[in-house]
């Protein structure tokens, strides 16, 4: 459906895209995840046509869209701004584009009907002003005004940044919804790591422009590919040389660099690492527990009821599952 061929974006002396390679298939929900900077918008408007790359090239569909026009590339866009026109309707902005195509006005309004109606907006609604709608309306505003295009493909740029936490878990799941419902092929941006799992066929992983990994959810979180990836999804603790050593004769390759998840770091009352409590945070079910283990920072996930009979400073045994400890770097 989509191909990025060695996609290069260089603005000024800034290199933004270092040779991007990417394949999305039709239907995905793929997301472009990484901190700010690291290039995902610029991919992102490189395949809406909004900007040009330095060298590479982007094909839809098998055709080379490289210097298509973004109008005639098939692609809606929601923004992170949304980028709303104050002045009309509800009905007057999801119709918009319809209006830049001369399409028949009742076959506007047969088509704002439906995609309000897919998106969650009520009749009622779209005879308002938008800025008399929350800011969740108003995303599912920009969303519908992209679908009633019938865009083959839908791009969305950190389009729940804006909304706060209680609302943006809310949305997602209509988001994914609603792209299940309507089929479309969506490709994401944000740099959310709880977002991009929840939400996501397939994730990249980008840093710096350069494309660190693609897999599943479950291959991004439980497989990283590199240290970046494992620091970046999720929580981790990178293992110091005191700690390694510790765990010398496990199997470990204590010359490498080693990182382990905290639901694979646990207190035992048996044979383990010495460890001290340092601090804890209450998360419902379980509770992360900072330790202290051979002078540095280790992260546990307890269950809250086992957690709520430890104390700051207390001393305990620390079992690490040297089996899921993830290493990167050539072998010692």
């Amino acid at each position: 459906m989509i191909r990025l061929d060695s996609l290069r974006v260089v603005f000024d002396d800034h290199v933004a895209l270092q040779g991007l390679d990417l394949e999305i298939g039709e239907g995905e929900f793929f997301t472009l995840l990484g901190p700010s900077g690291c290039g995902k918008t610029t991919a992102l408007r490189s395949l809406a046509g909004f900007v040009e790359p330095t060298s590479g090239t982007v094909h839809v569909d098998g055709r080379d869209v490289t210097r298509v026009p973004s109008e005639r590339r098939g692609v809606g866009m929601v923004f992170q701004s949304y980028a709303l026109f104050p002045s009309m309707s509800v009905r007057e902005n999801i119709a918009f584009g319809l209006s830049v195509q001369r399409v028949a006005r009742a076959e506007q309004r047969e088509r704002v009907d439906r995609v309000a109606e897919q998106v969650g907006l009520r009749p009622e609604q779209l005879s308002r002003g938008v800025a008399e709608l929350s800011g969740g309306q108003q995303q599912r505003v920009a969303i519908a005004r992209a679908l009633v295009l019938q865009p083959r493909i839908l791009l969305l740029d950190e389009p729940l940044s804006n909304l706060d936490a209680k609302l943006r878990v809310q949305l997602r799941g209509e988001l994914q919804r609603l792209q299940r419902e309507v089929g479309i092929t969506t490709v994401y941006v944000t740099h959310d790591q709880e977002e991009a799992l929840a939400l996501s066929d397939r994730i990249a992983v980008l840093s710096e422009g350069r494309l660190e990994q693609v897999g599943t959810p479950r291959e991004i979180y439980e497989q990283p590919a590199s240290a970046f990836v494992c620091d970046f999804i999720g929580e981790a603790t990178h293992l110091s040389a005191g700690q390694l050593a510790l765990l010398a004769g496990s199997g470990l390759d204590v010359a490498r660099d080693s990182w382990v998840r905290p639901e694979h770091v646990s207190l035992t009352t048996g044979d383990g690492l010495a460890g001290v409590v340092r601090a804890y945070a209450y998360r419902g079910s379980t509770t992360a527990v900072e330790l202290e283990v051979s002078g540095a920072r280790m992260l546990a996930e307890v269950a809250s009821a086992d957690a709520a009979r430890l104390g700051i400073d207390d001393e305990v045994r620390v079992r690490v599952d040297v089996a899921a400890v993830h290493q990167y770097g050539d072998a010692a």
